[in-house]
């Protein structure tokens, strides 16, 4: 009896493991706020990676992060390091940019993968309706063993990010209001 149950949770952990492998991968996490302002203010804001401190909630998470910034425009990075686990290390790149429209980015968290970003700005009769989004797979970049659980994560990263995003639209929509 005791051997049946052992081999059944084995039988499932190994179950579980491989499915880790084949169950889709990517992941799509999306906000969308209406900012009283014109695309071209919040354009501003968003496409200069320097001005992100004003608004982002992970700067908000750790002042004492360590950011650096360089460069401008398509290929403007910013690389940070924060002890919090919740900022943790990475790398940001602007890689595409249409003014006043998007802003889109490729993000490096290292062996925890790496994502694109898009910051798109729509108008409205009354203001700019701003989504940010984020698309990745969450197996790219991630070594073979940790793949699974990788995948697994997945399943929380809108409850997860999505609050993050709610959180820096509102900075935004503060920022940009006011």
């Amino acid at each position: 009896m005791v051997l049946k149950v052992i081999g059944g949770l084995v039988t499932t952990v190994l179950l579980a493991f491989v499915a880790g492998f084949i169950i889709p991968s990517q992941v799509h996490v999306e906000r969308s706020l209406l900012i009283n302002a014109p695309p071209t203010e919040i354009y501003s804001m968003v496409s200069d990676l320097g001005q992100w401190d004003a608004w982002s909630p992970w700067a908000k998470m750790d002042p004492d992060a360590e950011m650096i910034i360089s460069g401008q425009g398509v290929g403007q990075t910013m690389e940070w390091h924060s002890e919090d686990p919740q900022v943790g290390n990475g790398t940001q790149e602007i890689i595409a940019l249409e003014s006043p429209n998007y802003v889109n980015t490729h993000l490096d968290f290292g062996d925890q993968g790496m994502a694109d970003a898009l910051l798109k700005l729509t108008p409205q009769e009354n203001g700019t309706l701003v989504s940010w989004s984020l698309d990745t797979d969450m197996r790219a970049g991630v070594p073979p063993l940790m793949q699974p659980i990788s995948t697994y994560f997945g399943f929380m990263m809108d409850s997860m990010i999505g609050k993050d995003y709610e959180q820096g639209l509102s900075n935004l929509k503060t920022l940009a209001e006011s």
